[in-house]
């Protein structure tokens, strides 16, 4: 390829050429025709300057993908320097820990990227989550290929599974299962990956149900949040801080006992109502407003 600085120069110098053929023509009062030196030179000079322009924009992209890949090897750089560092800290605690921590995670999507399974692979953890990444999603669909590969996991859904799967951006082969379901008349597909020992590939509806568990957990995160106000810390102390944690932690298992109890001491009638089909937000409104007294209307202590 050419280099910029001579196409430059093929530029002022022809530039310089047209400048004296038109001194020449003006100094001899020649017209310029189309066929012409002087009128053939404008239109190389023309042709030499659309090529500079073209060379300084290859040249200016170069120069940014330059810019990008030097970067790129920078962050490299460091995040090996990391995983070294990480790696030496693992072989570390593996030569002084007689009984490592056993423990599951069943992740949301937004937690499911490679970098977070392969950390959770490496400190021995079993890891359910579902992939983020639409474009996997979309090359597992067109590897389905016959819908009668597909295993029903669930009254509206239907799964197909490949065992040790292996991946460009993670280090380690991933149990990886297709899901479909269909919300209202759309038929929609997620990717659910796994890591560990459990055989997951071999029974979809347990694999299905396991990692959809994880719904409960965060149903009572979100009641934690939005019922019991425990994203308002009301304390400032670590100790107090703890402590409120405990006490909606009671809360939360207390409502559902005293539900069933409650239910159990039901004078029956007409308007006998079931505490137990309230929601525990509407229970806990409830309470909230109300005197403590009994189905019968007798005052009965609070329970401390």
């Amino acid at each position: 390829m050419e280099r910029l600085d001579d196409a430059q120069q093929q530029v002022q110098d022809q530039q310089t050429r047209v400048d004296d053929l038109e001194k020449h023509y003006q100094a001899r009062r020649r017209e310029e025709r189309p066929t012409s030196q002087l009128a053939m030179a404008r239109q190389r000079f023309q042709m030499l300057a659309l090529r500079l322009k073209r060379r300084e924009n290859a040249r200016l992209l170069t120069d940014q993908r330059l810019a990008k890949t030097q970067v790129q090897g920078k962050n490299e750089q460091a995040e090996r320097g990391s995983l070294h560092e990480r790696l030496k800290r693992f072989e570390q605690d593996n030569a002084t820990n007689p009984e490592p921590v056993q423990a599951e995670f069943r992740l949301d999507a937004g937690f499911g990227s490679y970098q977070n399974v392969a950390l959770l692979a490496e400190m021995g953890y079993e890891v359910y989550t579902k992939s983020p990444s639409q474009q996997l999603t979309n090359s597992l669909k067109r590897e389905s290929g016959d819908p009668t590969t597909y295993t029903r996991v669930g009254a509206n859904a239907e799964m197909v599974a490949w065992p040790q799967r292996s991946f460009t951006h993670c280090p380690y082969p991933l149990d990886v299962a297709l899901e479909r379901f269909y919300t209202g008349s759309t038929l929609k597909h997620s990717t659910l990956p796994h890591n560990g020992s459990d055989p997951v590939a071999q029974d979809l509806p347990v694999w299905f149900n396991h990692y959809n568990g994880r719904q409960i957990i965060e149903a009572g995160i979100k009641e934690g949040e939005q019922v019991f106000y425990l994203h308002k810390i009301k304390v400032r102390s670590e100790p107090a801080i703890y402590l409120q944690e405990c006490c909606v932690l009671f809360a939360a298992n207390f409502i559902r006992w005293a539900s069933h109890w409650l239910a159990e001491q039901a004078q029956p009638g007409k308007h006998a109502l079931d505490v137990r089909k309230l929601g525990i937000k509407r229970q806990v409104q409830v309470a909230a407003h109300v005197s403590l007294c009994d189905y019968n209307g007798e005052i009965t202590p609070p329970i401390i």
